[in-house]
C-alpha cells in the first residue's frame, strides 16, 4: 500500500481523481486535505463507502503558513503507509478585489502557489522513491492559447505576493493574478525537477485539466456567472476543445500519479494525458530562479534556495 496525499482531495477534480485510482490503480491510501475537517471529514468517508478503498481526511488550511508548516510537522506521526505521491491541487481565484492571508500575501498567488511550496519542501524528506509530485496548473498561464482569461504578467515573487493596487477593474486583475499563479506552478515543476536530478527517482510534473464548468472555481464570481458556470457551461464539456468533465480530468491525474508507462518522466507539461509544450515564458530558467529564491524568502525559509 502507497500513500497519495492531494490537496484539495475532496472537491470535484480530487475527488475523481481519487475515484480513478480506486478503480483503476488499486493499493493506493488516498490522503485528502480541507481547510473545513468536518465537511473534508465527510466527504472522505462519502469516497471511503463508494469504493471500499482508504481514503483519510487530514485539515491543512493553505491561507496559513503556519498551518502548512503544521500539517508537514506532523506528517511522520500519521498512522500511514509510505508516501510515493504529492498532488498539490487545491486552488482559488479571487476576484472581487485585492485580498491576503493572515501572513500578508496576496491570497490567489499564496494558496495556488506558496503554500503548495512550502509544503511540498516541507514533505520531500518524507516521500518515498519512487516518487511523484504533481502540481496541477491550466493552460490559461500560456499567452498563446485562447482562453477568455488576461495574460499572466510576472514580475518577480516578492510583487506577486504583495501586488501593488493597479487601478484596474478587481476582476480583471483578479483573473490575471489567477493565470500568473498557474505560471507560478509551472515554473516551480521545472525548478524542482532540475533541482532533484534523475538520482533522486522523484518526478515532478504539471498538469493542466483544462476548462471543468461545475466546478468550485467560481465561487467568488457575481451570482449569475455562477449560475452559468454550474448549470449551463457543463454542456460545453462535449466540444473538441480543451473543456473536459472533472471524470475526464480526474482519469488523467491519477494516470499522472500512478501509470507505471510514465516512470523516470519528468519535467513535462501535460495537457490531460498528453504531454505537450508550456508557455515559451514556462522555460524562462533566470525566472524560475528567481521565483524559487524569492519565494523560499518569503515562507521563512531562505535556506531551502540552497539546500540542494
Amino acid at each position: 500500500m502507497r500513500t497519495v496525499l492531494i490537496t484539495g482531495g475532496t472537491g470535484s477534480l480530487g475527488s475523481a481523481t481519487v475515484r480513478r485510482l480506486a478503480r483503476r490503480h488499486p493499493g493506493w491510501h488516498a490522503v485528502v486535505t480541507g481547510r473545513d475537517l468536518a465537511r473534508t471529514t465527510e466527504r472522505a468517508r462519502t469516497l471511503a463507502a463508494e469504493l471500499n478503498a482508504p481514503v483519510t481526511p487530514l485539515k491543512l488550511d493553505l491561507e496559513s503558513l503556519d498551518a502548512v508548516r503544521d500539517f508537514a510537522q506532523q506528517w511522520p506521526t500519521r498512522d500511514l503507509p509510505p508516501l510515493h505521491a504529492l498532488v498539490c491541487n487545491a486552488g482559488t481565484q479571487v476576484v472581487t478585489g485585492l485580498r491576503h492571508t493572515v501572513d500578508g500575501y496576496e491570497v490567489t498567488f499564496a494558496v495556488n502557489h506558496l503554500a503548495h511550496f512550502l509544503l511540498t519542501n516541507l514533505l520531500l524528506p518524507h516521500l518515498s522513491a519512487p516518487a511523484r509530485i504533481v502540481f496541477v496548473s491550466s493552460d490559461t498561464h500560456d499567452p498563446a492559447r485562447p482562453t477568455g482569461l488576461p495574460d499572466p504578467h510576472y514580475t518577480s515573487g516578492r510583487e506577486l505576493a504583495r501586488p501593488a493596487d493597479t487601478g484596474d477593474h478587481p476582476m480583471t486583475e483578479g483573473r490575471r493574478r489567477y493565470t500568473t499563479s498557474k505560471l507560478c506552478n509551472v515554473l516551480t515543476a521545472y525548478e524542482l525537477d532540475r533541482m532533484l536530478g534523475p538520482e533522486r527517482r522523484t518526478s515532478v510534473n504539471a498538469f493542466d485539466p483544462g476548462l471543468m464548468p461545475g466546478t468550485g472555481m467560481a465561487r467568488d464570481y457575481n451570482p449569475l456567472f455562477r449560475f452559468a458556470w454550474r448549470y449551463v457551461m457543463p454542456v460545453v464539456t462535449v466540444l473538441p476543445r480543451n473543456f473536459h468533465t472533472t471524470c475526464t480530468s480526474g482519469s488523467a491525474l491519477a494516470h499522472l500519479v500512478a501509470d507505471e508507462a510514465l516512470d523516470g518522466v519528468s519535467g513535462t507539461y501535460f495537457q490531460g494525458r498528453r504531454p505537450r509544450r508550456s508557455s515559451a515564458e514556462s522555460y524562462d530558467r533566470d525566472k524560475a530562479a528567481e521565483l524559487w529564491r524569492s519565494s523560499a524568502e518569503l515562507v521563512g525559509m531562505p535556506a531551502l534556495a540552497e539546500a540542494r
